[in-house]
Parts: C-alpha cells; sequence; structure tokens
C-alpha cells in the first residue's frame, strides 16, 4: 500500500486522490503550494515508466491551470528537488511578485502565516470539482 511520505503530510494536507497521484496543499498561506506525490517508489522523475510520466505531466499542467485560474498569480513555478524528502513529488506553486519569498525560493522558508481550516476546505472542493471536469 502506498503511503505518502511523514515529512510531507507535516508540511501539508491532503486535498485529494486518484488512483496514480495525490495532491496536496502546503499549509504555508503565503503562496499557493500544492505538491503532487505519484503513487510510485521511483524517486527520480526521469526513471518513472513512460505512461506514469506522461500523466505526471498531465497533473503537472492540470493544476497548473487549476492556479492560475482561481488565484491572482504572475507565475507558476514547477520544481522536483527531493533533497529533504526523498520521495518523488512535485512542488506547484503559484507566485506573486510581491509575495513574501519574491524572487527567492520558498522552500526551506520559515512561514508565519499557516493556512486556515476554511480555506484549505474551500480550495479542496475547487480542485475536485476542477479535477472531476478534466
Amino acid at each position: 500500500m502506498f503511503k505518502i511520505d511523514k515529512d510531507l503530510l507535516q508540511n501539508c494536507k491532503q486535498l485529494a486522490e486518484s488512483d496514480r497521484f495525490s495532491y496536496l496543499l502546503h499549509h504555508n498561506a503565503e503562496v499557493v503550494w500544492f505538491i503532487l506525490v505519484p503513487h510510485t517508489e521511483i524517486r527520480e522523475l526521469y526513471l518513472l515508466d513512460p505512461e506514469l510520466q506522461q500523466q505526471g505531466y498531465q497533473q503537472i499542467n492540470l493544476l497548473s491551470d487549476f492556479i492560475q485560474s482561481h488565484f491572482s498569480i504572475d507565475k507558476i513555478n514547477v520544481a522536483s528537488i527531493g533533497n529533504v524528502v526523498p520521495q518523488l513529488h512535485i512542488h506547484v506553486i503559484g507566485r506573486r511578485c510581491d509575495d513574501a519569498y519574491w524572487p527567492d525560493v520558498v522552500w526551506g522558508k520559515k512561514f508565519d502565516k499557516k493556512r486556515e481550516s476554511t480555506e484549505i476546505s474551500r480550495i479542496s472542493a475547487q480542485l475536485s470539482a476542477y479535477l472531476a471536469r478534466h
């Protein structure tokens, strides 16, 4: 049975899950920060079988479009780092030129503004509806 790394779950709320991916929202409310976790033990994006890799890119595109259409952002950052959490996961982050970290990266930074449960519920419902349509 697939399990999401405990460090990811400590920093994020799981919003949705399909048979091949989990969709997480980072607790940091300073930016719109989603994390896509493929259901695999493989740790590198380039090592995924071609079908899962293609599905992953489709999900990245869907998350990017969701962010662009539901939030006021200037730029979308996509990254698969894995230096701290080795489990394969992809950051899909909506950035604004006036966000707390611009133009620096967001990971590894302390944050003061944690996302509230009502906002998480709203975003979760919006994402679920969006994914169901696509």
